[in-house]
């Protein structure tokens, strides 16, 4: 039995509570959801996966994803929620294998994973400490599988104010503070607004720029709705497409995770992404573009 997740903040803190909750010496697989959808995950009889697609043979599944809608209930827990994690506490607990120990936890997870957040946060995060915290998670080539492991083994024992004066987290924190002022520039220089849509296409650069997800919906006020554009490797044979509504400007009309399900991918019904191959891509990504600006509203209320 082990514990398949993906490796954002909701997936590590989905890892927390089902190793509370089930078994402490599972191991955990980390996948992106394009590796379920694609078969080319490696999931075995007894795994218990959250935060992605369902699969035929787990043993208990855990989402929150519109687009992952079951047709039939299966063993586990689906509804749509703020997060996972969420999904997941109020199942144990109802159990009673879990009690209130990660209620703070649980609450800021529901907060960043939905972008429930104010532009003091989306501006100053690292003066909070579980959304910087939360920006430390990257996946480039499944490279940090340690530096994922560790937090769900400090966030199972340790408080946020104790984990971030970790040496090896307050690096990471530093740098992505650093990365996130730098984030602007390269918004502004790749970034083209078409009918009330944010189009921020990386394409041309030799490596994506890291850095604040949420900052677009600050430096572009008007808009409704972000899309950014991106290749999945340096190989370029893939292209990575993310949307978004705005957090502050909420009047995108589209549900972005069942439009994304078209293309492979999936989401929520306000955020969502997926893999499309290069070949061909940017006439998948116009059609995507059409759809939104089409119900992108002419009126500023979309």
């Amino acid at each position: 039995m082990r514990i398949v997740t993906r490796p954002d903040f909701d997936g590590i803190v989905c890892a927390v509570l089902l190793l509370e909750a089930e078994n402490d010496t599972m191991d955990i697989l980390w996948v992106e959801p394009n590796q379920i959808q694609s078969g080319t995950a490696d999931i075995q009889p007894g795994d218990i996966i959250a935060n992605l697609p369902s699969h035929a043979d787990a043993h208990l599944w855990f989402d929150h994803h519109v687009s992952n809608t079951p047709a039939t209930p299966l063993p586990g827990a689906f509804y749509i929620a703020p997060s996972a994690a969420g999904v997941i506490y109020d199942y144990y607990k109802s159990m009673k294998k879990l009690d209130s120990r990660f209620d703070e936890l649980v609450r800021h997870t529901d907060m960043i994973d939905s972008a429930d957040l104010n532009k003091d946060q989306v501006l100053h995060p690292e003066d909070y400490p579980y959304i910087i915290l939360s920006m430390t998670i990257k996946n480039k080539n499944f490279k940090d599988i340690a530096y994922w492991d560790r937090l769900v083994d400090m966030l199972r024992k340790m408080s946020v104010e104790k984990i971030l004066a970790d040496p090896e987290v307050a690096e990471r924190c530093r740098q992505v503070t650093r990365e996130n002022r730098e984030f602007g520039r390269y918004l502004t220089d790749h970034t083209t607004v078409s009918k009330r849509i944010s189009i921020t296409d990386f394409r041309s650069l030799e490596h994506e720029p890291s850095g604040n997800r949420f900052l677009t919906y600050s430096m572009f006020p008007d808009t409704i709705a972000s899309v950014k554009i991106r290749y999945a490797t340096p190989e370029k044979k893939q292209v990575l497409l993310s949307v978004g509504h705005s957090i502050f400007n909420p009047h995108c009309r589209v549900n972005v995770g069942n439009l994304l399900s078209r293309y492979g991918g999936g989401g929520h019904a306000g955020a969502g992404g997926c893999t499309l191959a290069a070949e061909g891509a940017q006439e998948k990504i116009d059609e995507i573009l059409d759809i939104l600006m089409a119900n992108s509203g002419e009126n500023g209320t979309g």
